[in-house]
């Protein structure tokens, strides 16, 4: 798909795929794709492209996104893995981020996390648990069981993550190539991030601001920690 800068040229440049896996996201997906500092990364001779997988929304999500201008995939088999995945298949960028559609992650760190990128790294990370967390957004049993989980997941992969559920990620394009995800729904981030340490890709991570959700979370924090856990232990040794 051929991208314009503001001016209506044609870039030829490398190009940013940015993918929004959306579940009924209609009071957000808006300003998460209002965010996006596209003009700022096409000036810099990036093409760039934004991506809205809509898994299953009964609410205006769909109708926002497209309002908006952006691509508007649908993938009807539910879980947060089965909309990255059909964000992989379906995109052809040379760098491809995935963000939470529900405005609790800036978008405006893509440029960092692009130079990032280009220098040095193959992933990048934008941790809630090195930056800051704004009251309210995460409870402090949510918090420490995030600290609790990214520290195992260093120790059993031998690969340091200090936020492994982040819901903000840039990936070159070679890793999604020689990734698998598995429908594991939000055992996703557990899923790229052991297929990454597997293949010794470097990760290299900036501190985020973490907004509050506007919305009820659809994460239960005690059962998916235990779920989380599971599958770190289970693919390391199974």
């Amino acid at each position: 798909m051929e991208s314009k800068n503001t001016n209506g040229e044609l870039i030829e440049g490398k190009k940013v795929s940015i993918i929004l896996p959306a579940l009924n996201e209609e009071e957000t997906i808006g300003e998460v794709i209002d965010e996006i500092p596209k003009e700022d990364m096409e000036k810099k001779g990036y093409r760039v492209e934004i991506m809205v997988v809509d898994n299953g929304s009964s609410d205006r999500t769909k109708l926002i996104a497209r309002r908006k201008g952006v691509i508007v995939v649908t993938e009807s088999k539910r879980g947060k893995a089965c909309a990255v995945k059909k964000g992989f298949e379906t995109t052809d960028g040379n760098f491809i981020f995935i963000l939470d559609a529900d405005y609790t992650y800036p978008a405006t760190y893509i440029p960092q996390m692009l130079e990032l990128l280009e220098e040095k790294y193959d992933v990048v990370i934008g941790s809630r648990l090195k930056g800051e967390i704004e009251k309210g957004s995460m409870s402090r049993l949510n918090i420490v069981g995030n600290y609790l989980l990214a520290l195992m997941a260093s120790i059993l992969y031998r690969t340091k993550i200090s936020d492994l559920c982040t819901g903000y990620w840039g990936l070159k394009r070679k890793v999604i190539e020689n990734m698998k995800i598995d429908d594991a729904g939000f055992e996703l981030e557990v899923n790229m991030f052991t297929e990454i340490a597997k293949k010794d890709y470097r990760i290299g991570e900036i501190p985020i601001h973490y907004r509050r959700r506007a919305s009820p979370s659809k994460l239960n924090s005690l059962r998916d920690g235990f779920k989380i856990g599971w599958e770190l232990l289970r693919r390391r040794f199974c």
